[in-house]
């Protein structure tokens, strides 16, 4: 059978310096990064909460967005009412020229017509 261990106050433990200085360092890098980590854990989720609340906010729609909403809706009605009427306008516009060249031959004749008669001797 083997020894006994024997654990009591006097007991005494001889550990080389390095290992122990070795072993706090790496106790206190490993409490550090827990709470570097902790803290950015709780950094990230108080922005995450502040801009969820910031959206909730933005997103409410005020009396006076609904009323520039009223007035978007109403200008683009007012701007298809003018799309609609300056089409009119470039036909009639057509329709116009077409009407003064038929109007300027018609008058010519009539000029000719005029000269004809005066040729046959009656002013009229």
């Amino acid at each position: 059978m083997s020894k006994p261990l024997r654990i009591s106050e006097q007991a005494a433990v001889q550990m080389p310096m390095k290992t122990v200085a070795s072993l706090i360092l790496l106790v206190a890098a490993g409490v550090f990064a827990y709470t570097e980590l902790t803290a950015r854990l709780v950094s990230l989720e108080t922005s995450r909460e502040l801009m969820k609340a910031d959206l909730l906010k933005a997103s409410d729609q005020k009396p006076v967005d609904q009323e520039q909403f009223m007035l978007l809706e109403s200008l683009f009605s007012d701007v298809e009412k003018l799309i609609e009427n300056q089409e009119q306008n470039v036909t009639n516009k057509v329709n116009i020229e077409f009407n003064k060249q038929l109007l300027e031959k018609a008058l010519e004749d009539i000029e000719k017509l005029k000269d004809k008669v005066r040729e046959n001797g009656k002013n009229y």
